[in-house]
């Protein structure tokens, strides 16, 4: 089975645009949280007045410097809400989103991998139908190893997962459930919290399912180059079977 990974730019109207438009060497890098985006901005000139204060009125900045390469900031914003955006078009078309997002000159750069190239030609059309598109690149992923570019976020792992649920994973792994042989029961994991056995396995088997579906459309694609199934019983060759 082949890959198709397509790298496109487009451009639509959003805060780090309008930034990335006013201050042309400066790169914004993008990395999309559950509830907000962490930026890491560049630039190799000694940062303006005005680009502090467009930094300023992104969010909370959690990294400052400047060295010889330039100036370095990374902050936590929540300016640009993912419901109804971009990256919610990338699904609808089984288009699996590579982050970062990079916004430069105005034009915001995304990465993409599908399983169908009709799949990359219907979301190319889609999105033209609002907004300036540019195809940059289209590359075939053909029995080749996936490349670390495709790793997960780990937010995406742990969409949907509540606190109780985060809570009771994390402690059946300190605790040595998943190890071989196993290092505790349970009732004993369970004796170390607030609520009754029942009520941990509740919560530790919802969490281990949302955590194999989250999962289950990154495993495709480590999957998906191999030609064979090493669980999948091999057929006796007719000719080598004896006569009854």
């Amino acid at each position: 089975m082949a890959l198709y990974e397509a790298s496109l730019r487009v451009k639509h109207e959003c805060p780090y645009r309008a930034i990335s438009e006013h201050h042309p060497d400066l790169t914004i890098r993008e990395w999309p949280l559950s509830n907000c985006q962490v930026l890491e901005i560049s630039s190799e000139q000694t940062p303006t007045d005005q680009l502090l204060d467009d930094i300023d009125r992104l969010g909370t900045v959690l990294h400052e410097s400047v060295d010889d390469s330039g100036y370095h900031v990374v902050t936590q914003s929540c300016l640009c809400s993912l419901e109804q955006s971009i990256i919610d078009r990338f699904e609808d078309h089984n288009c699996l989103y590579q982050s970062p997002t990079i916004y430069r000159q105005g034009w915001e750069h995304y990465t993409v991998i599908a399983f169908d190239e009709d799949d990359i030609r219907a979301l190319l059309g889609d999105l033209r139908a609002d907004r300036d598109i540019e195809l940059l690149s289209k590359t075939e992923i053909a029995e080749k190893q996936i490349p670390h570019s495709m790793l997960t976020p780990v937010d995406q792992l742990f969409d949907d997962l509540t606190d109780r649920q985060l809570a009771a994973l994390q402690l059946a792994l300190e605790s040595g459930y998943y190890e071989q042989p196993r290092q505790t029961s349970l009732r004993e994991i369970a004796g170390r919290t607030s609520v009754s056995k029942s009520t941990y396995e509740e919560h530790l088997r919802k969490a281990e399912n949302k955590l194999l579906t989250n999962a289950g459309r990154f495993l495709r694609l480590v999957t998906a180059t191999s030609t064979t199934n090493p669980l999948q019983a091999s057929r006796p060759n007719p000719s080598e079977q004896s006569a009854d």
